[in-house]
């Protein structure tokens, strides 16, 4: 019989034979039909070990074979699932039980030995196309799924950026002090949230938080933290009496630690202010400490605030606050570490000394401080992808 003229095929194959001379020969009737792309075992371990090493488009599995024969090679690709190659078994046509052994340990189709080009052809175009099929369907199944994620993302976050507050005229209506903030989701999304919100006539409580960890149940935290903090706050001030910072984050620690199995923790950065005299409170929790902003002075730390640990480490920790002071013109600003910890294209992180020095020109104006941080950041990542949740508040006094 005249071989069948040799049509280039993109195809990558794996022989996986003990006989020299049949590896030979399938070797020469595979390059009459003009697949080049051929690799060559001579066990089945070191067909399993190619495989490792390589995406095959199909196998040709002896099934005799001393050490670890064809059986025992189907049953270990089987652990493989869908990255598994699809599999020709060879064998002679007495051997049967042993085939049909294969065939339900999932190899595609056999060959008997001492078969001619047009049944290799016919047998083996039909696995390689089984195979283009099942890999087209995968891409587009991968296609749709990640379309879905792209769009739950995109949900999670608008559901994140409308948990914080826009409406900041409303917030400071009639009061000697501004307020404005910011937040950036990252793509993926994450767990930073920012507050403001009026108590009482005369206080404001205000806070900046990041939950560790990505995806939804990082913004769920942050969301119940938050939560729990108004509604103690307000709790507290419907009694008349001006909320610490420090209880309100002991409250929140205590229903986010018990039964915290997957050891989400939460950071803040916690404050009340009395809106006529610029007095207040700040209670931190493994968070970064504020700057403070003047038109007439360089950005600097504000105050020693105690370090504390994150909330949902431990039930039973009680949080202290620390007592502040804003004067008329000056203006604190709190920020998550998504600021600080921004990297550019070198891998080198923004940190809190470029913070304060990108801080320098902007002066105390609470949106071109915020407007000038978040541009600050992008200038200095240079289109590195945003992997943290990018927040700033500032609370200024007139």
């Amino acid at each position: 019989m005249t071989p069948p003229v040799a049509t280039p095929v993109t195809a990558a194959l794996l022989v996986v034979d003990d006989s020299a001379f049949n590896r030979l020969l399938i070797t020469r009737r595979l390059a009459e039909l003009g697949y080049h792309d051929v690799a060559l075992a001579e066990d089945g371990e070191q067909g399993l070990a190619a495989i490792a090493g390589k995406a095959f488009d199909a196998v040709l599995l002896d099934i005799e074979m001393p050490g670890l024969d064809g059986i025992g090679v189907l049953e270990r690709l089987r652990a493989l699932g869908d990255d598994a190659p699809p599999v020709i078994v060879v064998s002679a046509l007495t051997e049967m039980a042993a085939i049909v052994r294969c065939i339900e340990l999932g190899a595609e189709d056999f060959l008997p030995k001492n078969f001619d080009p047009t049944l290799l052809r016919a047998r083996l175009s039909a696995v390689l196309e089984k195979k283009r099929l099942r890999d087209l369907a995968a891409q587009r199944l991968a296609a749709q799924r990640l379309a879905a994620l792209e769009t739950e993302l995109e949900s999670a976050r608008l559901a994140q950026v409308s948990l914080v507050p826009h409406d900041f005229a409303a917030i400071i209506a009639g009061d000697q002090i501004d307020v404005y903030a910011a937040m950036i989701p990252a793509r993926q999304v994450g767990g930073d949230l920012y507050d403001a919100v009026r108590l009482n006539e005369r206080t404001l409580l205000f806070a900046v938080g990041d939950v560790s960890g990505k995806g939804a149940p990082a913004a769920l935290t942050m969301a119940r933290s938050m939560g729990l903090v108004r509604a103690s706050a307000r709790l507290c001030a419907e009694r008349h009496c001006p909320p610490d910072p420090g209880e309100l984050l002991t409250i929140a620690n205590n229903d986010l630690a018990r039964e915290n199995d997957d050891m989400t923790f939460v950071t803040v950065a916690l404050g009340v202010i009395d809106l006529e005299t610029g007095a207040g409170r700040l209670a931190i929790a493994a968070h970064d400490a504020p700057i403070l902003l003047r038109d007439d002075a360089p950005p600097r730390d504000f105050g020693s605030f105690r370090r504390q640990p994150p909330l949902g480490a431990r039930e039973g920790t009680v949080y202290q606050s620390d007592d502040f002071r804003l004067a008329p013109g000056e203006a604190l600003l709190l920020f998550s570490d998504g600021v600080t910890e921004a990297e550019n294209s070198e891998g080198r992180a923004l940190e809190r000394e470029g913070l304060l020095d990108a801080l320098s020109p902007l002066g105390s104006d609470p949106r071109r401080v915020v407007d000038g941080v978040l541009a600050a950041v992008a200038r200095f990542a240079g289109g590195t992808p945003q992997t943290d949740d990018i927040t700033a508040l500032v609370i200024r006094l007139r």
